[in-house]
């Protein structure tokens, strides 16, 4: 539960950081707003870095689980002669 609440909040983050990052690009007037925008983009990319690792690094030591389409690609599939017993 707080690791999908660290997730969730730190997706808003990147969100915000990206609208900060228009808006001060949309505002471009001085230099001052050119280096407002560099800054939120930087934010934005060390924000999304961080989650990535933070995905990486729960998903190697076990405590998330894939689930859903590509979940079940290193199972082994049993044919229909295996299931078939004499």
């Amino acid at each position: 539960m707080i690791l999908q609440s660290i997730v969730i909040i730190t997706f808003i983050l990147i969100i915000i950081s990206l609208g900060s990052a228009l808006f001060h690009l949309i505002n471009h007037k001085s230099e001052e707003q050119s280096k407002k925008t560099v800054k939120s983009l930087t934010f934005r990319i060390t924000l999304s870095l961080l989650l990535f690792i933070l995905i990486f690094i729960t998903f190697a030591t076990g405590l998330i689980k894939p689930h859903g389409i590509g979940a079940n690609i290193n199972r082994p599939h049993s044919t229909a002669s295996e299931t078939i017993t004499p």
